[in-house]
């Protein structure tokens, strides 16, 4: 009997004490900062996306031949496979993937991998295959490797067309200067390796409703291309992929994934993204030949997971993490590559 009384006490005070506390000022001034706090995040990013890059909108094209080819174009970027996949209307070359499955909104979403600098930066020269390329060698190491397929002639209608439009929606932007929100945003290195065996069940809850638990995607009812893109097997991209190193596939997956999620409004967290994106990397895909990529070794990304290294850590390590103590390392060597070089021209 006494218990009960001494219950029933303290939660007759707690009571007091509870609402007391929600009809304070103190409980009212935090409530206010929070919402002064949440509206100036909510400006911030605001102004920040106010400022992202915006393709020119093919409306103010006044050419009729000129707007038909980049139309086109644009065409071929949102259904690639239905002109060029395996059941192709123009011919058979590819996966069965598009490019917007990659580059979203047919390569205008901010931080969806968009084209927003790429007409403003090549030519230029690349690490990868140690030479200068132009857009041509561009897009066909996209068809080689994020459609495993084959190149396209330089002069097909349809190379044309898809480089007048990536050349024309990013237009606006100034020769060899980098568009705000192009291509992937990095996010945080992580202190652990990126897991897998975390990234499975988080697949499975976030993923597999589209992009299926098997990983296969979903077909369009004609089967002329995927609604939902196949993220590992025969039909995805291959292991020479840009995707295929999982710093972009994490940063991809961050601002754009699940359908939806957008960089003010994601759905996801940094460390869901890493281990999402090691699930998906540990899973079978096609193979590719790499032996001419990186032919000075020191230039190979950090989470490039393929050896030779310049360094003392494993595939296993580049391919996973954790990246911090490597990356670190790696610009070191760079810097010190650097200032050799400038001592050498004085």
């Amino acid at each position: 009997m006494i218990g009960l009384v001494f219950f029933l006490f303290i939660a007759i005070v707690f009571n007091q004490n509870f609402t007391s506390f929600f009809n304070s000022n103190e409980y009212k001034n935090i409530e206010i900062e929070k919402i002064y706090a949440d509206a100036a995040i909510k400006d911030s990013l605001q102004r920040e996306m106010a400022n992202f890059w915006k393709p020119v909108p093919l409306e103010e094209i006044t050419d009729s031949v000129f707007k038909k080819k980049v139309v086109y174009g644009k065409e071929l970027i949102e259904h690639t496979a239905k002109y060029l996949g395996p059941n192709g209307s123009v011919q058979q070359t590819s996966n069965g993937m598009n490019c917007n499955n990659c580059h979203l909104d047919a390569g205008t979403k901010p931080w969806g991998n968009n084209y927003g600098s790429v007409y403003s930066t090549y030519p230029k020269m690349r690490a990868r295959s140690g030479k200068i390329e132009n857009l041509f060698k561009r897009i066909n190491d996209c068809f080689e490797r994020s459609l495993n397929g084959k190149a396209l002639p330089e002069n097909s209608s349809e190379m044309q067309a898809m480089i007048a439009y990536i050349e024309y929606i990013g237009k606006n932007v100034p020769k060899d200067s980098i568009a705000l929100a192009s291509g992937i945003r990095d996010i945080k290195l992580m202190n652990r390796a990126a897991s897998p065996a975390k990234g499975k069940p988080l697949y499975e809850t976030k993923c597999a409703s589209c992009h299926q638990t098997n990983g296969q995607g979903v077909l369009n009812e004609t089967k002329t291309e995927y609604t939902y893109p196949p993220l590992w097997g025969e039909n995805s991209y291959n292991k020479g992929a840009g995707l295929f190193r999982i710093s972009r596939f994490a940063g991809f997956i961050k601002y754009n994934m699940p359908l939806g999620a957008t960089y003010d409004s994601p759905q996801l967290t940094d460390e869901e993204s890493w281990d999402i994106a090691a699930y998906v990397e540990s899973l079978d895909r096609p193979n590719k030949d790499l032996s001419a990529d990186w032919p000075k070794i020191g230039k190979k990304p950090f989470d490039h997971p393929f050896g030779p290294f310049e360094d003392k850590y494993s595939e296993q390590q580049h391919k996973y993490g954790p990246f911090i103590a490597m990356k670190k390392e790696k610009k070191k060597r760079e810097e010190a590559e650097e200032l050799l070089k400038k001592k050498e021209k004085k």
